[in-house]
């Protein structure tokens, strides 16, 4: 790409800020793109990572991202979303710079964290991995379709912890104020990092759409503001380069809010780093804060469930049905959190809902992953949940059947095939790929029955991260 090809605006505010180095700057949208992975801490155990390391070298050639541990480069032509790896969640597909973000918010394992503009899921499965499965994550979306996306990624990659939710940052600041430890918020922004990797950005950015960005930011903000605990810390980050959306934000906020501490900004540079470049700020909220909102603490407080009885009632009926089933199935299970039950569709929250929260914050809430959906209930009996096997260990199973990332057989499941098995193996089976849980099947006079869902069942390439 030339400098030409670029608004001429853009590149007068660029070269104003960056004074000499504007012009490395310039030449480095002639480079080609950077592209990286991120291998997920809750599939690759030290010795299965090794393992996938080892055999996605060769094809992938992986060389290490310096601020993102499990973050790798690749280079074009390598393909790692068409390997089977990527339907395993073995790792998630991220641009390098952005993975800076969940690396300086830094969650730790039993905290209550929230992703406020989650889509399509690179922060939020990063911040997941940084949990340990343990706590409570938060990740919403505002747009049903991005949320959509977002929920599917949360599944492939085996996050157990996770509600995804679908609102407005009002609807879940009237919901949680003062709730969350920590708060990342990848702010819409004008894109200025997107131009090497999407043209249609270039066409979409002007002066008033970073006017517009910046102004939508400062209400997002606001909101996170009220969400965030007294002690807690929030990383704001965006994609972009201009001050207004980033420096200027945070300095409006500090100044808003004088209890808001700023601890650290991070820039990553395209012509210093390898990278499309990103802003992340990390700041604090003072611990001897006073509510802003007493009114919404209160207005949390009192709302409860208005499930009735007999709702409650069959959501433990359900629950039971599925421990009964788990206890044969899935031996090494252990069953904790909060059941909710959708339709036909039994989720299971995290512990979190038993202590500070409760159910009834989640009322009139678009929720497109109630936490860990474990099964279908099918006439009384149990049909156990995609989002389930992707969880699981091989180890938790009674029954599990291997297949290997270089054999005909991974394909063919992936398209959704039955399998030739031994004829003593018979009932529901987790089916692994090199010991990643991939879905289930169900074994009968020597057949697996495949029981990936039909819209996974079409292996292809794609890119996780916007």
């Amino acid at each position: 790409m030339k400098e030409e090809q670029l608004p001429a605006s853009y590149t007068a505010s660029i070269k104003e800020m960056l004074g000499q180095e504007a012009d490395a700057f310039l030449e480095s949208y002639s480079a080609p793109r950077t592209q990286g992975l991120r291998f997920n801490p809750l599939k690759s155990t030290s010795a299965i990572g090794q393992v996938a390391v080892d055999r996605t070298v060769p094809q992938f050639i992986l060389k290490p991202i310096p601020w993102c541990q499990g973050g790798f480069y690749y280079d074009e032509p390598a393909r790692p979303g068409r390997h089977p790896y990527h339907a395993a969640g073995l790792y998630y597909i991220q641009e390098p710079s952005a993975m800076s973000a969940a690396e300086l918010l830094a969650p730790e394992p039993g905290e209550t964290v929230l992703d406020l503009a989650a889509a399509p899921g690179g922060k939020t499965t990063h911040i997941a991995g940084l949990m340990q499965g343990q706590g409570l994550l938060i990740s919403n979306e505002i747009h049903p379709e991005r949320a959509k996306i977002l929920a599917e990624n949360v599944e492939r990659l085996g996050i157990k912890n996770t509600l995804v939710t679908c609102a407005t940052p009002e609807q879940l600041s009237a919901r949680f104020p003062q709730a969350f430890d920590r708060i990342m918020l990848d702010a819409p922004c004008s894109g200025e990092g997107m131009f090497r990797k999407d043209p249609k950005a270039i066409q979409e950015w002007s002066p008033a759409h970073v006017v517009m960005c910046a102004a939508r930011q400062w209400d997002i903000l606001q909101d996170a503001y009220i969400m965030l605990k007294p002690g807690g810390t929030l990383a704001y980050s965006t994609c972009t380069f201009n001050r207004q959306e980033n420096e200027e934000t945070i300095a409006r906020l500090t100044a808003s809010y004088p209890d808001m501490e700023l601890l650290t900004c991070k820039r990553l540079w395209p012509h210093l780093e390898k990278g499309e470049g990103h802003f992340v700020a990390l700041l604090r909220k003072q611990i001897d804060t006073v509510s802003v909102n007493d009114d919404a603490n209160r207005n949390a407080k009192k709302r409860r469930s208005k499930n009735n009885p007999k709702t409650n009632s069959s959501i433990r009926d359900a629950y039971q049905l599925f421990q009964d089933w788990a206890a044969v199935e899935l031996p090494g299970l252990s069953c904790q959190g909060v059941p909710l039950l959708f339709g036909e569709s039994l989720y299971l929250l995290p512990e979190s809902f038993n202590g500070n929260l409760h159910t009834g914050l989640l009322d009139g809430l678009r929720i497109p992953r109630a936490g860990l959906h474990i099964a279908h209930l099918k006439k009384n009996r149990i049909e156990p949940a995609h989002a389930l096997a992707m969880a699981l260990q091989p180890i938790q199973a009674s029954r599990s059947f291997d297949l290997s990332s270089e054999g005909p057989e991974i394909h063919a499941w992936l398209r959704g095939e039955s399998l030739p098995v031994p004829s003593e193996l018979h009932g529901w089976t987790l089916v692994t790929l090199d010991g990643l849980p991939i879905s289930w099947g169900k074994a009968s006079l020597g057949q697996l029955k495949n029981h990936l869902p039909k819209g996974l069942r079409i292996l292809k390439a794609h890119i996780d991260e916007q």
